[in-house]
């Protein structure tokens, strides 16, 4: 019997949400983070281990993965969690963000957009409709419309034009995507930093009755203030029986402000990508080991922490696999950085059941605030 893709409330905290989405295969409890799997893998990490760190769900990168190894041999290996070694939910973003990235190398009309590939100059055409052909045959739970994402600070007929071109290719995946029960797809609210353009764009997103929506366009050059502004009224216009997304945010200060608005669920390659540069998120704050005052430094990230790569190597041994280059390195302090996500996302989902999210806020920052100094 064919599990139908659901969603459901179960405590309220303010605004902040404690939720579950229920797929064919398996609940994903929010506020979730998903850890990104750009081209089907999390960068230095085994998928065991990302399941093992609290994990419902990863992100799969519709743009990589149609450039290499492509979608239609994806299918033929027998989809994305078979190739991948991931048997979770999956969500595959639309590839609009990072074609739309590509600036001189693309052409955008009504029909969608052509691009050429960053990796070896191939010409390539992404029209709503495929995009939602892609993401199906890669196989993924949660797919997205494909969407016109500009960066900020833009000219208000920018914004608009940008914005209504992404209802038309809305109404296009909708009729692409069909029907689903077991699967969804997320629209996308875009309209920059202007309410009346955002409060239209969900407005017209929501006649749409769609599964579940998606913030757009913001953590693209806005500063946090102003995005936790666009946050403000536009999560809550957006139905409340649907989840809702905001897209490549952000830093633990970002999704802890971002759930206090009632956001549901979230990616980013911050983690991975930090910890590969020798950066590590902790209850202390972000540490850099590239630091020199950690070269002789005995203690390990967090002796409290229950994640090996946190608890089990000092400070001077991850200092030194940085200054070497050492692929070690990047491994642990993307498994630290994770670790270290996940469980801000599981202190957010008790502190809502518990009606004390905005103690655990509080709680939280206080302790980046006094850092790392003196508390081993």
């Amino acid at each position: 019997m064919t599990i139908p893709f659901s969603f459901q409330v179960h405590a309220t905290d303010g605004k902040a949400r404690r939720g579950t989405v229920t797929t064919a295969r398996g609940d994903i409890r929010t506020p979730a983070f998903m850890p990104v799997g750009t081209a089907g893998t999390v960068k230095a990490m085994y998928m065991d281990q990302v399941k093992e760190l609290g994990a419902d769900i990863i992100l799969g990168n519709t743009y990589h993965l149609m450039l290499r190894p492509g979608a239609e041999r994806v299918a033929k290996l027998g989809g994305l969690h078979k190739f991948g070694g991931w048997q979770g939910p999956i969500l595959t973003d639309s590839g609009g963000f990072q074609v739309m990235s590509l600036s001189a190398l693309r052409k955008l009309t009504e029909d969608g957009v052509t691009f050429k590939s960053h990796v070896d100059g191939a010409k390539y055409e992404m029209s709503p409709e495929r995009s939602i052909e892609i993401q199906g045959l890669l196989g993924s739970d949660i797919q997205m419309q494909l969407d016109e994402c500009i960066a900020l600070p833009a000219q208000e007929e920018e914004m608009e034009r940008a914005m209504e071109l992404s209802l038309r290719w809305a109404e296009r995946c909708k009729v692409a995507f069909g029907d689903q029960p077991e699967k969804a797809m997320f629209g996308i609210v875009q309209g920059g930093d202007n309410q009346r353009l955002r409060l239209r764009s969900a407005s017209a997103l929501s006649e749409l009755d769609l599964k579940g929506y998606s913030i757009g366009g913001l953590a693209v050059g806005e500063p946090q203030e102003v995005m936790l502004q666009v946050l403000d009224y536009t999560a809550e216009a957006l139905p409340e029986n649907k989840p809702r997304y905001l897209m490549g945010v952000g830093t633990p200060d970002d999704l802890l402000e971002s759930i206090a608005r009632g956001v549901d669920m979230f990616d980013c390659v911050m983690p991975t990508r930090a910890g590969r540069h020798g950066q590590v998120f902790t209850r202390f704050g972000k540490l850099n080991m590239k630091n020199s005052r950690h070269k002789e430094d005995h203690r390990p990230i967090d002796e409290t922490s229950d994640c090996p790569a946190s608890r089990d190597y000092s400070r001077a041994y991850l200092h030194h696999l940085v200054k070497c280059d050492e692929s070690l390195g990047g491994m642990l302090m993307t498994w630290n950085n994770l670790h270290y996500y996940q469980q801000l996302m599981q202190g957010a989902r008790d502190a809502i059941e518990h009606g004390r999210y905005a103690d655990y806020i509080a709680e939280t920052k206080a302790g980046w605030v006094k850092g790392d100094i003196d508390v081993l």
